[in-house]
């Protein structure tokens, strides 16, 4: 009867340690991502260092864009302070390996919501709309899409070289020429040289090039092949993504709308009407 005492009770320390031992990530893991940035007292956030407006240096060499502005936007929401942020300059394949790693608290990098990357990474709600545009040339020979489309195969639309490249075009311009070149610089001096009627690029990219060269280019007036644009981070902390998406939807509808306003009129050239008072929609 003793031997099976001791047998039991020696039973029940054993669970006790493994329950105490598998207890303790546990806790550890309940932390989560807000409570581990406030106390290390400064936001990790992957983005790209060459894409304008969304991430590039400037003349300085500083990192700026709508990416930027973002990152710091959810920093002043940690700390009030946005420059407790440090950036993680990364390509767009590292933005999903780098957040599931841990190497990045949030990657904040023109990142399109798809339904394959979602089932990798959380993202945010969108901070941008995404398409593809026609940049004219001011004064050319076409003067919007409407005399593009009327153009037919007359028109000449240059695009960066890709295999879907050809597919992006005629999804706007069925009979339109495509040109297809190995950098993005050199669609636009194709528009620049005459050698294209217009340039299809992302519309961000054309708002941006519009904005800082209004007696030079014009946008074509249409856009076609939305996409979204998120933040994106781990999966599996909820309360994490609460507070990002907190901030975002003041940022965007808000007491910091403001802010976002004036980030949104800097990149892309474009005015935000206010939020309407009363329903929240």
């Amino acid at each position: 009867m003793k031997k099976r005492h001791l047998f039991t009770m020696a039973v029940a320390v054993s669970s006790l340690i493994v329950t105490t031992v598998v207890s303790v990530p546990s806790a550890n893991a309940t932390q989560g991502a807000l409570k581990e940035i406030l106390s290390r007292g400064k936001l990790i956030v992957g983005t790209g260092s060459g894409n304008p407006p969304f991430h590039f240096l400037d003349t300085s060499g500083k990192l700026v864009g709508m990416d930027i502005d973002i990152a710091k936007a959810i920093a002043k929401g940690l700390f009030n302070d946005e420059s407790k942020v440090e950036f993680v300059q990364q390509a767009s394949d590292s933005r999903i390996p780098n957040i599931v790693s841990g190497k990045v608290d949030i990657t904040c990098q023109f990142m399109t919501v798809t339904a394959t990357r979602a089932q990798q990474v959380a993202f945010t709600n969108p901070y941008y709309r995404e398409g593809v545009g026609l940049l004219l040339k001011k004064g050319g020979k076409y003067k919007n899409y409407a005399a593009l489309l009327k153009a037919g195969s007359a028109a000449k639309i240059s695009i960066l070289q890709n295999v879907t490249a050809d597919a992006y075009v005629k999804a706007a311009l069925p009979k339109a020429k495509v040109l297809q070149y190995a950098e993005t610089a050199l669609i636009y001096t194709a528009v620049d040289a005459g050698r294209a009627d217009a340039a299809a690029a992302d519309q961000s990219a054309i708002a941006w090039l519009v904005a800082n060269n209004p007696t030079k280019y014009v946008d074509s007036g249409y856009g076609w092949l939305p996409q979204t644009y998120s933040c994106a981070l781990k999966q599996g902390d909820q309360v994490w993504l609460n507070f990002v998406n907190q901030v975002l939807n003041e940022s965007m509808s808000g007491v910091d709308f403001d802010t976002y306003a004036a980030s949104f009129k800097k990149w892309f050239g474009v005015t935000l009407p206010p939020p309407k008072i009363g329903f929240p929609r």
